[in-house]
Parts: C-alpha cells; sequence; structure tokens
C-alpha cells in the first residue's frame, strides 16, 4: 500500500458515515483522504462516497492512470499508480438528480537530483566580499526544501529554494584569513516532517578555499646601482604582511637574464635572494622582482648601471736600473677616465702622465702609484696601480751602517749595529784583528769583556767590496784599583819627600845662621843664649 493511502474498510466505514449524514441540498460527494504525499513515481488510493445510497453516479475525474479496486453501494476506491506530480483529482455522484464534487489533494515529493556549489575563486583576497552559489536541481515539493551554506560543519546561512527546476541560491560571504584551506559545501534538506514523514538532506561536495593577503606597498629590492662589467653580485628583494607568505612566486630577473632566487619565509615575511653576475653589455639595465600570490602581482625596479673601467696602465722603462740611470714613469687610463701619477706634474682631466727621473740608491724600493677616476651615473669611480723600482748600488758600510767605536761597561745591556747596505743585498763579514773572532752583531746582555778589539768588516756583493773598521772597548771595574793605587802611593811618597826636604833645609839655613850670629858676639865679648839644636 502506498504511503498516505487508507484501509479499504476504513474508506467504507467513512463512506457510510458520509451516506449517514446528508449534507445540505440532499447531495454530498467525500473523499479519502483529503490530501496526501507521496513519493514520484508511486501510488495512492481514493475513495470517493456518496451521501445517498445507491448514487446514480460516482466516480474519480483525474488524468492519472487509476484502477478502481473496491466498491461499495456508496463508495468507490480508485488506485491511482504512477504519480509524477502534484494533481488535484475529482470525485463526484449525482444523487436524486444533485450532483455534487470535491478534490483531494495529491503532493509528489521527491529529492534534489543534483546539489552542486559552484567553483569558488582560485584565490580570494582577505577582507573582501564574493558570493557562493548552490546550484539545486528538483526536488519538491519547494516549499519544504531549503538550502544551507557550511564552513566546515558550521551553517553560515539558510535560504528556501525558490521554484523551478534548476535553481542557484546565492550566498554573500566576506573572505576572513581563517577561512584559508577551509572547506565550504551546499546542504539541501526536505522536511517533510510536518506531513509525517522525516527530515531529508543531500550535501554537495565540498571545496576548499584559499585566501590571500598581499600588501600593496612595501616591497623592496636591494642591488648595486653601478655595477662594473662581470661582476657578480647578490640581490634581495623582501616583503613584509603578505598571507600566507609560503604561497608566494617570486620572479626576479635582470634584463633577459632570468635570475634563480632563494626563498625563505619566516611569519608573513618573505625574502628572495639571486646572485646576478653581469654580461658583457654596457649600458642601463633594469632589474625587477615580482611577487605574485593569488590572482595579483606586485613589482619592484631598479636601474642597474654596467660600465668597464679596466685599472690604469702603468709602466717603468726599466724595473731594474743601475743607480744614476733615467727612468721614465708612464700612466695610461681607460677611454673616458683621466688619471694622476704621484709626483708627476699634475694636467687636469688628462688621460695619461709621466715622470722622469735619475734614479738613486734613496729610489730603490720606491713605489709609484697611479690612480684613475671614471664618473658613472653621477658618481666618481677609482682604481689604482702601483709599480717598485729597483735601483743597483752598493755595497755601502759608513758611519749611520755601522759606527766605527763602541764603548760599554762590561755588564751592561746593549745592541751592537752593523748592517751594509746595497741591492743586491751584500753580505757583511767582521773579523777581529789578530785571533779572527766575528764581531758579535746583535744583542749583547750582558758585555762581556772578551769582545773588546779592533775588528775589520768587509761588505761585499755582485757590485763590489767595501771595508770598515770598529773598535770596541769594554771598561771593567776590577782594572781600576791596579792603575789608581800605584799612581796615588807615588804622588804621596812625592809630597811627603818634597816637604820633607823643604823641611830640612829651613832648619840647616836656621843653624846656620845663629852659628854665623854666635860667632859675632863672641868677638864682641857678649854672650848669646841659643836654643837647643834639634836632633
Amino acid at each position: 500500500m502506498a504511503p498516505g493511502a487508507a484501509h479499504p474498510a476504513l474508506l467504507a466505514l467513512l463512506a457510510l458515515l458520509g451516506a449517514l449524514l446528508p449534507g445540505p441540498g440532499g447531495a454530498e460527494t467525500s473523499v479519502q483522504p483529503p490530501k496526501a504525499i507521496i513519493p514520484q513515481g508511486g501510488s495512492v488510493r481514493v475513495t470517493c462516497s456518496a451521501s445517498c445510497d445507491h448514487p446514480s453516479i460516482l466516480g474519480l475525474e483525474t488524468e492519472l492512470t487509476k484502477k478502481e479496486v473496491d466498491h461499495g453501494e456508496n463508495w468507490k476506491t480508485f488506485e491511482l499508480t504512477n504519480v509524477l506530480s502534484d494533481s488535484t483529482p475529482k470525485c463526484f455522484s449525482t444523487c436524486s438528480e444533485n450532483q455534487s464534487s470535491t478534490s483531494v489533494s495529491i503532493i509528489v515529493y521527491r529529492f534534489p537530483e543534483h546539489v552542486k556549489l559552484a567553483p569558488l575563486p582560485t584565490w580570494q583576497p582577505v577582507d573582501e566580499h564574493f558570493i557562493l552559489t548552490c546550484q539545486v536541481s528538483g526536488g519538491a515539493p519547494r516549499a519544504h526544501l531549503s538550502v544551507m551554506l557550511l564552513r566546515g560543519e558550521e551553517v553560515l546561512e539558510r535560504q528556501p529554494v525558490a521554484k523551478g527546476e534548476s535553481t542557484e541560491v546565492m550566498f554573500t560571504v566576506l573572505a576572513k584569513r581563517e577561512d584559508h584551506g577551509v572547506n565550504f559545501s551546499c546542504r539541501t534538506e526536505l522536511d517533510l516532517r510536518s506531513e509525517g514523514l522525516g527530515l531529508f538532506q543531500n550535501s554537495s561536495a565540498p571545496r576548499k578555499l584559499q585566501t590571500f593577503v598581499l600588501p600593496m606597498t612595501g616591497l623592496h629590492l636591494d642591488t648595486l646601482r653601478i655595477v662594473e662589467v662581470g661582476t657578480q653580485w647578490l640581490v634581495s628583494c623582501t616583503l613584509d604582511g603578505l598571507f600566507p607568505a609560503s604561497e608566494a612566486e617570486v620572479h626576479m630577473a635582470l634584463g633577459d637574464q632570468n635570475l634563480e632566487p632563494k626563498i625563505v619565509n619566516h611569519g608573513d615575511s618573505l625574502l628572495a635572494t639571486a646572485w646576478v653576475k653581469s654580461n658583457e653589455e654596457e649600458g642601463t639595465q633594469h632589474l625587477v622582482c615580482q611577487v605574485t600570490l593569488g590572482d595579483q602581482t606586485r613589482s619592484r625596479l631598479e636601474n642597474v648601471t654596467i660600465y668597464s673601467f679596466p685599472a690604469p696602465y702603468l709602466t717603468l722603462s726599466r724595473p731594474q736600473v743601475p743607480e744614476w740611470t733615467t727612468v721614465t714613469v708612464e700612466c695610461k687610463a681607460h677611454a673616458g677616465a683621466m688619471v694622476t701619477l704621484e709626483d708627476a706634474p699634475a694636467r687636469l682631466g688628462a688621460p695619461r702622465a709621466q715622470l722622469q727621473l735619475n734614479a738613486s740608491a734613496e729610489d730603490n724600493g720606491r713605489s709609484f702609484s697611479c690612480s684613475a677616476a671614471l664618473e658613472v651615473a653621477g658618481q666618481w669611480l677609482y682604481k689604482n696601480r702601483t709599480l717598485k723600482l729597483s735601483v743597483l748600488y752598493g755595497p755601502r758600510l759608513d758611519e749611520r751602517d755601522c759606527p766605527g767605536n763602541w764603548t760599554w761597561q762590561e755588564g751592561s745591556q746593549q745592541t751592537l749595529r752593523c748592517q751594509a747596505r746595497g741591492n743586491p743585498l751584500p753580505k757583511l763579514k767582521c773579523s777581529r784583528k789578530g785571533d779572527g773572532a766575528l764581531l758579535p752583531i746583535g744583542d749583547l746582555r750582558p758585555v762581556k769583556r772578551e769582545v773588546a778589539g779592533t775588528y775589520l768588516c768587509q761588505a761585499n756583493s755582485s757590485r763590489g767590496v767595501t771595508k770598515r773598521e770598529v773598535v770596541v772597548n769594554v771598561i771593567y771595574h776590577q782594572n781600576i784599583p791596579a792603575i789608581i793605587v800605584p799612581v796615588v802611593a807615588v804622588i804621596t811618597l812625592g809630597a811627603v819627600g818634597a816637604a820633607a826636604y823643604i823641611y830640612y833645609r829651613k832648619q840647616k839655613k836656621q843653624i846656620y845662621e845663629l852659628q854665623k850670629a854666635q860667632k859675632g858676639w863672641e868677638k864682641s865679648g857678649k854672650k848669646l843664649n841659643t836654643p837647643a839644636t834639634p836632633p
């Protein structure tokens, strides 16, 4: 028995009651059930009853396929099959020439054939509204059919499904960061619980949403602005505040040369670095960095000037010359550059400079420096080159190189300096006269008396030989008494002898004078008192 169809016995009872209770006008037609809801293609039994016994006419008017399956004195039961759409069959009867009719409401329900979520944007900017469309095909009755938009399992919004075989239901959604990677879907509900049936649901396949944030500004490109031909350098491209940074694509190029950036993400920041090697073509080229996320791209461009600037060409007429030889120093610069040669007369803006000199020993090892200057893109660039001159001279061994006299106290800390000069560097040998002992050049810690003596120093090189005497004196304390004591003794004895002699002479003279005076007094008869003669 189809859902909603009444049992034949129950229909007969209802028909009998309808006959016992005639309506106004003496005739009435009734139907059971007055309303039926069945699935599409199903069947239902309808009983038509008349209010009188033995009605002259009793039937069911419908376009549906029907079949009388039972009857009584004043009722008939019909089975309607293959019901595909809603219908209102009409029961009619005639009692004593009075006609009456009534209709039964047959509602067909069917589940939606298709529920589909239309394709989402490939990438959806955050904080912008976008539309999600649920496509519903079939489904009835539409009064009981609704569609919901789901974010995961969260119901965002519900809308009724309008009449029509295929319907699109649109939902407006504000994209958020947290929506990135989340599944959205549509779900239909056919709610027949009020009709004694259940709640029937059907869901679409989910679709994943990708949201993104790509700032309009803030893309930085760091690079050298002026680069010499053949130079390799590192460029970097940075952008903060993009989401999701890991999904961003970076393209970097110098002119027609595509670079291979290395991308590092940290949170919402992106850093792309790449090595660049300038080609051989001089001029200005565009260095570009493009960051693409979703369907949007941000670009930054910098101009890079490629230049050629070789170091200046510096030459010596002869890099090694004998002393008092004329040497010419010349410096030339690349086209467009100007040079400055150290110690040469200044010539403003000249691409060439020259210097001549008569080489002396003081010029040995002298450096000649040439500087070239070139203006590129408003900046001055400089390159230098240096050469050394070798002057052959010597050997030389004079007072400043090897002092000829050294006098030191024994036991003191001293340094004996003796070094020959010349190019090539001379070999020096100092031997003491007499025993051939070598002069101890360098630190003497301490000085010993054994080093005293006269030394002959000889410097040899391929350019000749030179000699010099060096005297080393060592004063030591123990020799002082051996010299001073005899001298003091002699001086002292001499002084004592001289004093004794003078004293003796004075005494002898006094005795002589007294003796002479005494003889004079004796002649005159007088006596002279004289002191005792000293022993």
